[in-house]
């Protein structure tokens, strides 16, 4: 049968959805979806390390969430909330605009500084936009922009979010989504896992806040994914080749891992790769580059979720997804986490 979207939708009460972090990252439940028995498991996110194994391979995503929503205002003095989706230069931009009337290429709109942004024109759904020149954008960004929060998180970004919507190892800027499997990590779960011989390792992919958009269209052939821009090193493919070499297993922090070294994976193994990819990846599509996944609670009906999916078979997640549900985890950016091991037949050779 034909896969849909309708496919992976589930019942998620709203109460469920985290609207805060914890005061603690790794104090976090973690459900263990068990590739030996198919069945899953309560745990704890700092029970991580007895789960993995000496000279496993943890690999993260490195990439630094800017605080990318700037507010501004029209000639006619209208209210614009603008969303960028990627830094493209020094001064430009493409962003999601949100307005009473979508402004048109050559309207300017005035910040808070002072300062302008000229619309160049629109790509679909995202706007081209020009910054005034004097000041990189990143820097504009750091002293005018507040954190992207998610649209299912129902307030302002606040002083927290400045520090918690952002993983302890972020170091590359360019996202305006956080890789959020990640920011369940802090220094004593890094110790205990380094102290079991577990390894650690980094690709970067600028996570876009096409992430969030839902997926329109119902069958899987007229979805049009959206791009993100990644780098895998010839470092992480030598940490890769090594961890296998010793038997070790190659485990994904966060979905945006698998998308980077499945685009990256060629010949049999991840190669060193930096440029855009827009691959897609559902059931019938293996994964054949990372031997576990930790990731979060993802939105019914998304590319993430099916994803997540594609590794460890729908129903076997859509039955997690239930008990979760009726476990009372939390769900989606700042919720709780799974532990996935792979369907049977996954990442074999």
């Amino acid at each position: 049968m034909r896969l849909k979207k309708s496919d992976f939708r589930f019942d998620l009460p709203v109460e469920l959805i985290a609207q805060q972090p914890l005061a603690e990252r790794s104090a976090s439940r973690l459900l263990v979806l068990d590739a030996a028995v198919r069945t899953h498991a309560d745990c704890r996110l700092r029970e991580l390390p007895q789960l993995l194994a000496p000279g496993d391979l943890l690999v993260f995503n490195d990439t630094r969430v800017l605080p990318a929503r700037l507010h501004g205002r029209k000639a006619s003095g209208g209210a614009v909330e603008i969303l960028l989706e990627r830094v493209t230069g020094a001064h430009e931009a493409i962003a999601q605009m949100r307005a009473s009337k979508a402004p048109k290429a050559g309207a300017r709109i005035g910040l808070d500084d002072g300062s302008q942004v000229e619309v160049l024109g629109r790509e679909g759904e995202f706007f081209r936009l020009r910054f005034d020149a004097g000041e990189p954008l990143e820097k504009r960004l750091l002293r005018l922009g507040r954190m992207p929060l998610p649209p299912y998180i129902d307030r302002a970004a606040d002083a927290v979010d400045a520090a918690r919507y952002q993983t302890v190892f972020a170091r590359e800027p360019g996202a305006v989504a956080a890789p959020t499997a990640g920011l369940h990590f802090d220094a004593a779960l890094f110790d205990a896992l380094a102290a079991r011989g577990v390894e650690f390792g980094h690709i970067t992919l600028h996570v876009g806040a096409g992430t969030f958009q839902p997926m329109r269209a119902e069958e899987f052939k007229d979805h049009v994914m959206h791009s993100e821009w990644l780098n895998v090193g010839a470092a992480l493919c030598e940490q890769i080749r090594s961890a296998k070499a010793r038997g070790g297993r190659v485990v994904a922090v966060g979905t945006t891992v698998v998308r980077a070294l499945e685009t990256a994976f060629r010949e049999g193994e991840v190669q060193p790769f930096a440029g855009d990819t827009r691959l897609f990846l559902f059931p019938g599509r293996r994964i054949r580059s990372v031997d576990a996944l930790v990731t979060n609670f993802h939105l019914p009906e998304s590319t993430l979720l099916m994803l997540v999916s594609a590794f460890a078979g729908k129903e076997r997640v859509l039955a997690a997804y239930r008990h979760a549900v009726a476990a009372g985890y939390r769900f989606f950016s700042y919720g709780d986490a799974m532990l996935v091991f792979p369907e049977a037949g996954q990442g074999e050779a």
